[in-house]
């Protein structure tokens, strides 16, 4: 196990490649640190997989779960990777076969939720230069 604060410094760092900002404190800090330090400073930096194929199984495993509020996070962190709107909506579509058709459904929906708030905003920005 690493040192505490070689840890956090490799957490924040991972957290904000992935979803593009810094971690943000909530309701509950103690949860944000374990997740910062434990979850991104350990498991995210283990050898073997990229941070992209994590994000895959991040976003395949919140899918799953029907956790809305996560699973729109981490469509905004495949995005902020550089994975396509399609290849996002493939994972989801596959799986359909492997989670159920309702889980695949409600993915889909998030997707487009995010897709568009994405693109409103792309839009206010565009206009908003002009």
């Amino acid at each position: 196990m690493s040192q505490p604060s070689a840890r956090r410094e490799r957490g924040e760092a991972i957290f904000k490649e992935v979803f593009g900002r810094e971690p943000r404190p909530g309701s509950y800090p103690e949860f944000l640190q374990l997740t910062v330090d434990h979850l991104f400073g350990e498991i995210w930096a283990r050898p073997h997989l990229s941070v992209e194929e994590r994000e895959l199984v991040a976003l395949t495993a919140v899918a799953l779960a029907r956790t809305d509020w996560e699973l729109r996070g981490h469509i905004g962190a495949a995005l902020n990777l550089g994975m396509s709107r399609e290849k996002v909506i493939e994972v989801i579509i596959q799986l359909a076969y492997y989670g159920g058709w309702p889980v695949a459904n409600n993915g889909l929906r998030v997707a487009q939720e995010v897709f568009a708030e994405l693109d409103e905003a792309a839009g206010k920005d565009a206009d908003h230069d002009q």
